[in-house]
């Protein structure tokens, strides 16, 4: 590959201001999570004017759904690992072909998982308490949303692709488009417009399935053709297999640690099912919003990792570490201004999504307890997310699983048993405060021990 060509497709991360690095990486994913994430809500607002059932309905396949997104996101974690890490040595067609190698093993994991959800998607929605017409609805929405979802895992895996590069813009405006197409299409599916029918539930998985198409077609194109780098063979069987097994040493406990958060909030939606289906829709409506309320967290959660990564490839560790310390000092006030936001406009929000008093009352409570630890809870993200671009998925993995079965659930579950709702999203908030320690002290540890062993490679060197 020319020079000419490698500077079109990658942006040095290694060397200049760490700060204006995250910064510029940082404000074109804010944009293009603000559109990505309103895919939820605005499915959300309009499934509410159905009822209150099918507003369950969507409530209960969020756990389901976000098992898909988490397989995308931690897939799309190993190929940011890889590529990035290829790039920051200096090594621009192992990276090409890594990148290829993963868009084929992601769009067939996608495949295999989608049909496993499809086949047992009854069982697993009985399990978290869905019964008689919400059963039906789900399924009017899950038979449309889960074939369509191989096209999210990939697009997931290619936006990350470009990122390693040090691409945010053209991934968020693949993101922008998507939720405006997404925005568009929903009302005229949902209820129908002129000849096309009301699709109801079903027309909101339409919605974004064909909104993913869009953007899909757009984002290969730039891959293959504008920046050639990917190729629509695959490499030789040795190199497709040193990729794959590359990616996967990472993305797989990547996507594990990921599908913690649905395992979790399945067990979380059936704890509230116990408080009834006003309970769960509340939690469906706040599970929708905490992404926009933690969007710079999710924004700096895929900006962060190239930065990472490449200079995990350069050894340059010092800079890793100021990055980290950069970003979570400023997601702690931040969130701290969040947090003070939704509190004040709790009562607001909670009438766009729903005229039950009791859902609405709920709704409340929720925005007034657990985004206070959001800024924890970015620092567990951020953490997490640095550990993967640095090859260290299976610390990452523990800690997420430490996160969710160690705090999150059983301070919950005991706080409901203690003191109802209340109780429950106190328990949530306060395993949020306590995993982020854990989650400073663990990168802490790894960092010092990494620029260690750096250190005494030179010296031998």
């Amino acid at each position: 590959m020319s020079p000419e060509r490698k500077a079109r497709n990658s942006q040095n991360l290694t060397q200049g201001s760490i700060k204006q690095a995250l910064i510029s990486m940082t404000i074109p994913m804010i944009i293009g999570m603000i559109m990505l994430f309103t895919f939820s809500l605005v499915d959300t607002f309009f499934v509410s004017l159905l009822g209150n059932e099918a507003l369950a309905a969507i409530s209960f396949t969020f756990p389901v759904t976000f098992s898909v997104m988490s397989m995308a996101i931690g897939l799309g974690i190993g190929a940011s690992a890889v590529v990035g890490k290829n790039l920051g040595g200096d090594d621009t067609e192992l990276a090409k072909q890594a990148a290829t190698t993963i868009n084929y093993v992601s769009f067939l994991l996608a495949i295999i998982l989608a049909l496993i959800i499809l086949l047992t998607q009854d069982f697993l929605f009985k399990l978290m308490g869905a019964q008689g017409i919400l059963l039906s609805l789900i399924q009017n929405y899950m038979n449309v949303w889960l074939p369509g979802s191989v096209l999210i895992v990939c697009l997931m895996t290619g936006n990350s692709i470009l990122r390693a590069c040090g691409d945010t813009k053209t991934p968020s405006m693949l993101m922008a488009g998507a939720g405006f197409a997404n925005a568009i299409l929903d009302p005229i599916l949902i209820f129908g417009l002129g000849p096309l029918p009301a699709l109801g539930i079903a027309g909101a998985a339409y919605a974004t399935v064909i909104a993913w198409s869009i953007s899909i077609c757009f984002l290969f194109y730039h891959l293959a053709y504008r920046l050639n780098f990917i190729t629509l063979i695959p490499p030789m069987k040795k190199d497709f297999m040193s990729s794959a097994i590359g990616m996967l040493k990472i993305g797989i406990p990547a996507a594990g640690a990921n599908m913690m958060t649905p395992l979790a909030t399945g067990i979380m939606t059936s704890i509230a099912a116990g408080f009834g289906n006003e309970a769960v829709s509340a939690l469906g409506v706040g599970a929708r919003l905490e992404p926009l309320a933690t969007l710079i967290i999710l924004a700096m959660s895929s900006s962060l990792p190239p930065i990472v990564s490449q200079n995990f490839g350069a050894g340059e560790l010092g800079r890793i570490q100021s990055v980290y310390s950069m970003a979570v000092r400023f997601i702690v006030g931040w969130q701290l201004l969040v947090y003070l936001a939704l509190f004040v406009t709790a009562n607001p929000i909670a009438n766009i999504f729903s005229d039950d008093p009791s859902v609405r009352d709920t709704i409340v409570l929720y925005l007034s307890i657990l985004p206070l630890a959001y800024g924890c809870q970015g620092i567990i993200i951020l953490t997490n997310s640095s550990l993967n671009a640095m090859h260290k998925p299976i610390a990452a993995l523990y800690l997420s699983i430490a996160r969710f079965f160690l705090f999150y659930v059983p301070f919950a579950f005991i706080g409901s048993q203690l003191y109802g709702l209340h109780g429950f999203f106190v328990g949530a908030a306060a395993a949020n405060v306590c995993m982020s320690a854990v989650s400073l002290r663990v990168f802490q540890k790894i960092s010092k021990t990494q620029s260690e062993a750096s250190s005494n490679l030179k010296i031998i060197l």
